[in-house]
């Protein structure tokens, strides 16, 4: 008795057989949705003011922050919905795992005006446990009435040390950054 085990081929079949599917859906019951226009808005408007409100001569900092905690964001999201943790019925496009409208919307712009209007670390760390604390009890609930976020194997609880922790990782990662660039240009002079 021999056991046939799948092959590169048959997984490839199989997604694209789930990618057609996705598209099928994401035509049919995702686009121009009322939660589709709702993360169009949630993508743009934080950006809009962001741009009004960011200082723009620390914005090389700020943006640093803001980039490398989209890339955790994205990361750890493609993890959770790659690992059934949580998952998306509704999408902005439909060829991505992750929420764009919230990994690189809402969230980033949020936690980037903290780390500008917050640079101390004390007051940085209350303001965005705060914010933790609406994101995970207010906005994640929102979002799951919404249909939008969807929660498989995941409690809102366990979302609010991350939210808490990944922004004070990106500080000190960036702040170390900074700091380490400021000593060694203060050295050369």
């Amino acid at each position: 008795m021999t056991e046939k085990y799948p092959t590169f081929d048959d997984i490839r079949n199989i997604q694209q057989q789930f990618y057609d599917l996705k598209v099928e859906y994401w035509l049919t019951e995702n686009l121009f949705t009322f939660q589709w226009w709702l993360l169009l808005l949630v993508l743009f408007i934080p950006w809009f003011i962001w741009w009004r409100f960011v200082d723009k001569k620390r914005m090389t900092q700020i943006l640093l922050f803001g980039t490398l905690l989209m890339i955790l964001v994205m990361m750890m999201d493609d993890l959770g919905v790659e690992t059934q943790l949580w998952s998306y019925p509704y999408q902005l496009v439909n060829i991505m795992p992750r929420l764009i409208a919230i990994d690189q919307g809402i969230i980033i712009v949020a936690h980037m005006l903290l780390y500008q209007y917050f640079p101390k670390w004390k007051k940085f760390i209350v303001a965005n446990t705060i914010m933790a604390i609406v994101f995970t009890f207010i906005f994640e609930p929102f979002t799951v009435w919404l249909g939008i976020y969807k929660l498989e194997n995941w409690r809102y609880i366990y979302s609010l040390p991350i939210y808490i922790l990944k922004a004070a990782f990106i500080k000190w990662l960036v702040d170390e950054v900074i700091l380490k660039k400021e000593m060694i240009s203060k050295q050369k002079t």
